[in-house]
């Protein structure tokens, strides 16, 4: 089977870079080289009616988009990938764009703590305390509090999945979806799974 044209191109440019792999040097580096080098490659990032920054509960910052302003919608709580060291709001800006935009949803995207100067569960405890917040704070949020879900990428798909089972065993917050992509569940690594549904949360 041939690769997609994009594709080829792609791991033809990563062979190409002078970049040292990530796993090679100090995660500040990683984080740079990551943001950096993700950026060239995103597409335009489509607009949506509102973009702000958000505190939750003056613990956890939040970057909120929201595809149309008067409306009560549902919520995609989103973590992003990078391995639990690497990420953050800005990398995953377009994609939490396309989401917000694709789906008619506001999504939260968590700016979760990262390894290795905060360990595990720390990124957990951020991302569960932004879950729950969304759903305590739904009217305030204009979210419609039956339709809120929590996904991922990579190791946020991981964050995801786990917040789900923490919600499940803990009563709450009452979760309609999960969008796991790529998810890294399988603390072996030796299978992967895709998510091959983008399905609309409304």
């Amino acid at each position: 089977m041939s690769l997609h044209p994009q594709v080829a191109a792609l791991l033809e440019r990563v062979a190409r870079s002078p970049l040292p792999p990530y796993h090679t040097v100090p995660a500040f580096v990683a984080r740079r080289i990551y943001r950096d080098t993700r950026a060239v490659l995103a597409p335009k990032p489509p607009q949506v009616a509102d973009v702000k920054l958000l505190i939750f509960g003056g613990a956890v910052a939040v970057r909120a988009y929201r595809p149309a302003l008067d409306e009560t919608l549902p919520a995609l709580v989103f973590f992003h990938g990078g391995g639990w060291t690497i990420g953050d709001l800005d990398t995953h800006d377009v994609l939490c764009r396309q989401l917000a935009a694709g789906a008619r949803c506001t999504v939260f995207s968590v700016d979760y703590r990262l390894a290795p100067e905060h360990p595990f569960p720390a990124a957990v405890e951020d991302c569960f305390f932004a879950a729950e917040f969304v759903g305590k704070n739904a009217q305030s949020l204009k979210i419609d509090p039956s339709r809120i879900a929590v996904g991922g990428d990579s190791a946020g798909g991981n964050l995801a999945a786990v917040v789900a089972l923490m919600a499940r065993d803990k009563g709450g917050p009452a979760l309609a979806y999960q969008l796991l992509i790529d998810p890294a569940t399988d603390q072996r690594c030796s299978l992967r799974r895709t998510s091959a549904t983008a399905k609309a949360i409304s």
